[in-house]
């Protein structure tokens, strides 16, 4: 599982899309067109008014046209084929552009975790707060750069917040869709940021107990990852209760599991494949489920060595690629990364068996078992 510089790689699977009902023309390139249409249009409306605001909206819409699995967009489509939807209604183009939205939450989510992380970089470039701070240094502008690059990154979230309502309201969903839309979309924005809260919480209470890891897993990805995109793509559909809560709790689980795989990648992965930099989530002094059970392990065991050693590499800002390189020696040598495959398992093995019980669509179904190895066995 590991290689010789302790990195671990699961098969990089791609997203699939399946029939659309528009010949070669996949979901991917369907949301990548809605996003660009809807950002430039509103670039342009702004841009009209104050063309400074339009020129620093360009790092976000470069953020949300530049990468990105579109995960999110794509189990909400197959939430609304799951719960009867038809590709080649005409209704399917609003669709697409409603659950494009989900994207700009997306954007809102990567702009203001990397602030309040402090990461310096994503998708292999500097993060907005980062950028925006390096504007200010090379103009010479007053007052200072790092201060203005975080006010940057929380206003650039936050359009992208709003947007993301925008774009869901003024997608063309008809009346009762729209409707049926809106609790689903309410109770995952309010999730997202609860889950954030609960993440930055952890890391101030020093809070090791795998629960609080779990929980900030359930709120911060699992809900908007996965279960609420699933219900809001059936809530569109019309879908009965019986589907809504199979595809749910099938959500859940499979929300948590990608979770688990991206703590994981967080210091086991790629900086090349990633792109950021290896051990970030240590530094951020995040307490996943991985360093819970690595420092439970070592307890157990009456491993003060590794206890210390962990525990000085938690939040530590200044840990260096040695420093990470032994932390990942210690998690592999206690077992607390084949503890966590083995959780990724289970819990993608419950969700399956959830949709299996579920009575939805026989495409739907199969696409969905498909993205369950796409959010579980990846490598970035």
């Amino acid at each position: 599982m590991a290689t010789s510089t302790h990195r671990i790689s699961a098969p990089a699977a791609a997203v699939p899309t399946g029939s659309t009902g528009r010949g070669h023309d996949d979901l991917r390139s369907r949301v990548d067109r809605a996003l660009a249409t809807f950002l430039h249009q509103r670039r342009a409306t702004i841009g009209a008014t104050v063309p400074e605001f339009a020129e620093a909206m360009d790092s976000l819409i470069d953020l949300v046209l530049g990468g990105g699995k579109r995960l999110r967009p794509t189990f909400a489509w197959w939430g609304w084929r799951a719960a009867g939807g038809d590709p080649s209604s005409p209704e399917s183009e609003a669709v697409v552009r409603a659950v494009s939205a989900l994207e700009l939450i997306q954007g809102c989510a990567l702009v203001h975790d990397d602030l309040m992380d402090d990461s310096p970089r994503r998708r292999g470039a500097p993060t907005i707060h980062v950028a925006f701070a390096e504007r200010h240094r090379r103009a010479g502008w007053a007052t200072a750069p790092d201060r203005f690059g975080m006010a940057a990154a929380v206003l650039l979230g936050d359009i992208s917040l709003a947007w993301a309502d925008d774009m869901l309201r003024e997608s063309g969903l008809d009346i009762e869709a729209a409707a049926r839309a809106v609790q689903p979309w309410q109770a995952m924005r309010t999730e997202m940021l609860a889950g954030q809260y609960l993440d930055m919480l952890s890391q101030v209470r020093c809070d090791e107990d795998p629960e609080t890891a779990l929980r900030v897993d359930r709120f911060k990805s699992a809900a908007y990852t996965v279960e609420r995109p699933l219900h809001l793509g059936a809530a569109i559909a019309g879908g009965s209760s019986e589907i809504v809560t199979g595809l749910r709790h099938f959500g859940t689980d499979l929300g948590v599991a990608f979770q688990l795989r991206d703590d994981q990648l967080g210091v086991f992965g790629d900086p090349a494949v990633t792109g950021k930099p290896a051990g970030d989530d240590l530094r951020e002094g995040k307490r996943t489920l991985l360093l819970s059970v690595g420092l439970r392990r070592a307890r157990e065991r009456a491993d003060d060595a590794s206890t210390k050693l962990l525990r000085a590499a938690i939040g530590n800002p200044d840990l260096d690629e040695d420093g990470v390189s032994s932390v990942r020696t210690v998690l592999l040598r206690l077992g607390a990364v084949a503890e966590i495959e083995r959780e990724i398992e289970r819990l993608t093995a419950r969700a399956l068996s959830v949709l299996e019980a579920t009575g939805i669509d026989a495409v739907a179904k199969e696409r969905l078992v498909e993205l369950s190895a796409v959010a579980t066995r990846r490598n970035h």
